[in-house]
């Protein structure tokens, strides 16, 4: 992300919602402590060691941070040689992925100040040359678990919609937004909404959005 050299140019996040997040964060980690066990040890039942999936993301002005989640695949190269995302996912995986059980230890996230409870997920690094400049806005705030695209189709959307509305939420956030996806998140869950794109098990890499060819230049020179 090209962010503005001087510190003073950033967009600074907001105080009172990194606040709030912490409080959240922390009383939710409290309450579902008995959940976190119970799906950790269903992990290493169904899938062994180790239980967590961590993974570089792009986070606040495009800073890299590790994110957490419950593993949900096997190695890359098990059985003896490397295999797709849709044969590495098992049906604990798929169940876990369906119901954003995988999604709980990103809290560890948010107490952090890595994440936000809501703000444009967090992807890979790898995908910040590849954003248009309007594009690489959504940077401007904290990464959240959830957010509008999560909402409002989320792997059903394409990566045009999901970005376009990342941007949306960066230029239209507050508390009022944020509470009214945080109960949607709850009906999207429970609905079992867009988990998977179409003909994919997990969402395709984002290659960076087509330029619209420049339309031709017409002959002014006189006849």
């Amino acid at each position: 992300m090209n962010a503005p050299e001087n510190p003073l140019l950033l967009p600074r996040p907001d105080p009172g919602k990194r606040i709030l997040d912490a409080i959240l964060a922390a009383l939710l980690l409290v309450l579902i402590t008995p959940v976190l066990a119970v799906v950790a040890v269903l992990v290493v039942v169904g899938l062994g060691r180790p239980v967590l999936f961590r993974q570089c993301r792009a986070g606040l002005y495009g800073r890299p941070f590790e994110v957490v989640k419950f593993r949900t695949m096997r190695p890359p190269n098990h059985g003896g040689g490397p295999v797709g995302d849709g044969d590495r996912l098992t049906p604990l995986g798929r169940w876990l992925r369906a119901t954003s059980l995988d999604e709980l230890p990103t809290l560890w996230n948010v107490l952090r100040g890595d994440m936000s409870l809501v703000g444009p997920r967090p992807l890979l690094p790898e995908y910040l040359d590849r954003y248009s400049a309007s594009q690489a806005r959504r940077h401007e705030v904290r990464p959240g678990v959830t957010g509008l695209a999560q909402v409002r189709g989320r792997n059903s959307l394409s990566w045009e919609e999901k970005l376009d509305l990342d941007v949306r939420y960066v230029d239209t956030r507050s508390f009022r937004l944020d509470a009214s996806i945080l109960v949607a998140t709850v009906r999207t869950v429970l609905g079992r909404e867009g988990i998977n794109a179409a003909g994919s098990a997990t969402a395709p890499e984002f290659l960076g959005t087509p330029r619209r060819p420049a339309p031709p230049q017409r002959d002014r020179t006189p006849a």
